[in-house]
Order: structure tokens, then C-alpha cells, then sequence
């Protein structure tokens, strides 16, 4: 088995020049060296000091991820020239997170399911609801300052783009015929200066691509007042570091509908990318993410 995140089959900690990149982290204190010996990847890409070693290894030039003793990786490691790229995960969430893939050969079913979302086949987000668009509606209405111009963003799949067009047409004033269709769940959301509104910008994203930076500019740009997204978490997530690392764009001015409220959105886009996040849930209620955590906001039920 390789070096599980720079420890040896023994467990013992790596040398302080290990040629795999998992060398020791920090300086040799007293009690630290054995608190911090592993160095991790984290979501960004940015190598961390651990105090456990990682679950998965990585090649830092291919951009793939794999198990510890997946057969592949130890033939290469054998023939030398592979452990100067090597690098160590925490878990499989933190390498898709890096833009990493799943190695073929020792994780095929993970990589088959990446292969069908690099070509478009992945199953996209839940199409939204009425009354999820009436609660995004009244979170923007509900914040301390007052709302007037939104930039929307959102995947490419036919959900996201939907729940985009619907996003825009309550915001503007135009939902009269999905008020009709749901006439409970549509909520007094409608403000009386509507017509004040204006939608800045709407911006769709890949779910795979070189950087994200061109979509995450024109996302930021125009200063709006706010930002509604949509989409589904893995394409989110890189697009928001994205935002965070190159633009002026604050997630706590930031409302997304229900498909980006999960554990996962968090875990790939990392806790300080997302913090502040709000959202709309399915039914009515609301999300948001606070400390490393979603918490949610049920509809209140009426007697």
C-alpha cells in the first residue's frame, strides 16, 4: 500500500524530505510534530498540515484521485517519477472539490458516473417550485438593505436554466400566469416598486472547465445588489471559489434555490467560500449556511 497521506505501512510519520509532496508540516516543537505530520490538499488545491493522514492519493499532473493501493498508482510509483506529483486527500468530496477526477482503474463506478456529467448525461437538479420562487421572492425582501438589482447565475441543465427564467420574471413582475397555476404558493411577495426592479445580468456556467473566470467576472460585475443562483453543487461550488478568489462578490449577498442547499454544496465549494449563503427550500422554508453548517428553516404550519 502507498504512504496513506505520508505515513509508512507502519504508520510511523514520513521524513521531513519525503519526495511525495506529504512531507512533515511545521516546525519540530515539542508535541507538534505529532499533532501536524501529514500535509493534505484541501478544496482549493492548497496543501494544509494535518494531523491524520489522508484516505486517498492523487496525481498532481493528471489531475486524478484513486484509492491507497489502487494498482495503477503502484506500478507507477515503482517504475519512480510518479511520487514527486503525488498528493493526499482527506476524502473524496475535498479531491472533486481540488478538480479532481476519479481514477478509472481502482474507482470505476465513481468514474464512470464523472465521465457521464463531463458529457452532459448526469441527472441535473429537481425543477424548482412556486413556492420556493415566492420564498427567494421575500428573503430579498427581508434583508437589512433594500434590493433593486440582482445578477442571476446558473448551470447549464434545463432545471437551472427554468428556474432562472421564473427567478427573473417575479423579480420583474412577470409571474402572473405561475401565480395562476399556484395561487396558495405564490406568496404576497410583490412589492410596489416593482417596476424599480432590474435584473443586471443573467450567467450561465459549466460544470467542468478551465477556470470559471471569465463567467465569475461578468457575474460580479455592475455591483449588483444581490446575486440569485441555481444550479447543481459541483458546478456551483467551483464557480463560487472562483467569485470569492477573483471578484468582489460576497456570498452573504447571495440567495440560491433549493438545489444548492446540501451538505455537499458546502463540502466542495469549502465552508469560508459559502458562508452566509442563503436560500429557498422546495416547500417554502429557507436555508442557510452558517459556520460550516446548513441550517434549515421549515414553513411554519398553520392550524
Amino acid at each position: 500500500m502507498t504512504e496513506p497521506g505520508g505515513a509508512g505501512r507502519d504508520g510511523a510519520a514520513a521524513p521531513p524530505a519525503h519526495a511525495d509532496g506529504a512531507r512533515r508540516a511545521g516546525p519540530a516543537r515539542a508535541g507538534s510534530e505529532r499533532e501536524l505530520r501529514y500535509t493534505l490538499l484541501d478544496g482549493n488545491g492548497r496543501p494544509y498540515p494535518s494531523a491524520v493522514p489522508g484516505t486517498l492519493g492523487g496525481h498532481r499532473g493528471g489531475r486524478l484521485y484513486g484509492r491507497l493501493d489502487c494498482p495503477s498508482a503502484l506500478r507507477a510509483l515503482a517504475r519512480g517519477g510518479y511520487r514527486a506529483q503525488r498528493v493526499f486527500f482527506a476524502d473524496a468530496a475535498t479531491a472533486r472539490a481540488a478538480g479532481y477526477r476519479p481514477c478509472a482503474v481502482c474507482l470505476p463506478e465513481r468514474y464512470a458516473c464523472w465521465k457521464a456529467r463531463e458529457k452532459g448525461g448526469a441527472t441535473g437538479p429537481a425543477p424548482h417550485t412556486a413556492a420556493e420562487v415566492a420564498a427567494l421572492m421575500n428573503l430579498l425582501a427581508a434583508g437589512r438593505r433594500p434590493v433593486r438589482s440582482l445578477s442571476i447565475g446558473h448551470g447549464r441543465d434545463a432545471a437551472s436554466r427554468a428556474a432562472a427564467r421564473a427567478v427573473a420574471a417575479a423579480w420583474c413582475g412577470d409571474d402572473r400566469a405561475e401565480r395562476a397555476r399556484h395561487p396558495r404558493e405564490a406568496g404576497p411577495h410583490r412589492a410596489a416598486d416593482v417596476a424599480a426592479r432590474t435584473v443586471l445580468d443573467v450567467v450561465d456556467w459549466p460544470e467542468e472547465a478551465a477556470s470559471w473566470l471569465r463567467q465569475a467576472r461578468r457575474l460580479a460585475a455592475g455591483a449588483p445588489d444581490a446575486w440569485v443562483v441555481c444550479g447543481a453543487p459541483a458546478g456551483w461550488a467551483r464557480m463560487a471559489r472562483r467569485l470569492r478568489q477573483s471578484t468582489s462578490w460576497s456570498a452573504g449577498r447571495t440567495f440560491a434555490l433549493a438545489s444548492l442547499g446540501t451538505p455537499e454544496t458546502v463540502a466542495l465549494a469549502g465552508a469560508e467560500t459559502l458562508e452566509g449563503l442563503r436560500g429557498a427550500s422546495a416547500d417554502g422554508g429557507h436555508w442557510e449556511v452558517r459556520r460550516g453548517w446548513i441550517t434549515f428553516h421549515p414553513l411554519p404550519s398553520h392550524p
